[in-house]
């Protein structure tokens, strides 16, 4: 992608460990502001119009461009594509993106691997997604899930940001999810018979460029887009250990994976090419 941005030096790796392992352990997610500078970010808001329109390549379910001949018109029909990397080698290098890994190594450490991309559009309309945790549908065997949200538009309440309830992960128990049937939220499943009361959930209203990094236990959600005119644009990607197995999609270890940090301690098990890119169900007619 020849993206911009060096490796963290030791003074700032030193100045960041301390807050970042309080915040991040304390309340299970962890801001930081500013991470990914304009440049960057406007490279991957032109592949991500590329992607949506259909020029990078296949992506399941895209509107048909006949009925809708403006790319505006395009985005405005998408909540979020699946796997944007398989169909981007730009967003495929941004797996990699340094100062991102470099925080990754402080919460996973030194082997990280990455299993899976969303890139979210949610235009005005769009719905959110109901409380849940990332560890059901990506399990891993060490707890070591970490999502990464890039906000590629400032995220607010009222374009439908990430709302968290702190703490939720430490537990370490999983909360069975359930169909709903409520309007704000797509078809995902959600958790049901959480002990906690809507009053400890707080909004993460971050600005464009700044980055959320989340446990898999940790309870979060999306409200539905009230606004007016603004899409809440982000790109998110999934992390874990890379000596952990991933006993998803019905395998015991699924290896269809990015090293992005150290070294794959099951490297001799081969990798596989196996997940493509696909347009979620917004259950939006």
């Amino acid at each position: 992608m020849g993206v911009p941005g060096v490796r963290l030096c030791d003074e700032e790796l030193k100045l960041m460990k301390p807050s970042d392992k309080f915040d991040y352990g304390a309340n299970g997610y962890h801001i930081s502001p500013g991470l990914v500078p304009d440049e960057v970010l406007e490279q991957l808001i032109v592949e991500a119009e590329a992607i949506c329109c259909g020029h990078r390549g296949p992506v399941n379910g895209l509107p048909d461009r006949a009925n809708y001949p403006q790319e505006s018109s395009v985005l405005n029909r998408i909540l979020a594509i699946h796997f944007p990397h398989k169909v981007s080698p730009k967003y495929t290098d941004f797996l990699s993106y340094p100062p991102v890994v470099e925080i990754l190594e402080q919460f996973i450490g030194p082997n990280v691997k990455c299993m899976q991309s969303l890139l979210f559009i949610k235009p005005p309309g769009m719905p959110g997604q109901a409380w849940h945790q990332d560890e059901i549908p990506i399990p891993t065997r060490d707890r070591s899930l970490t999502g990464v949200w890039v906000a590629l538009d400032d995220a607010t309440i009222d374009n439908g940001c990430l709302w968290v309830i702190p703490g939720s992960h430490k537990p370490g128990i999983l909360y069975e999810r359930h169909p709903h049937d409520d309007p704000r939220f797509d078809k995902t499943p959600q958790a049901r018979d959480i002990p906690y009361d809507e009053s400890e959930a707080v909004p993460v209203e971050i600005t464009r460029g700044s980055v959320l990094f989340f446990n898999g236990y940790l309870l979060h959600r999306s409200l539905n887009n009230v606004s007016a005119d603004q899409s809440r644009r982000s790109l998110v990607m999934h992390y874990m250990s890379a000596e952990s197995y991933l006993p998803w999609r019905g395998v015991e270890d699924y290896r269809d994976i990015v090293m992005v940090r150290g070294q794959d301690p099951y490297e001799h098990r081969g990798l596989v090419d196996e997940s493509r890119a696909f347009v979620r169900d917004s259950g939006v007619a």
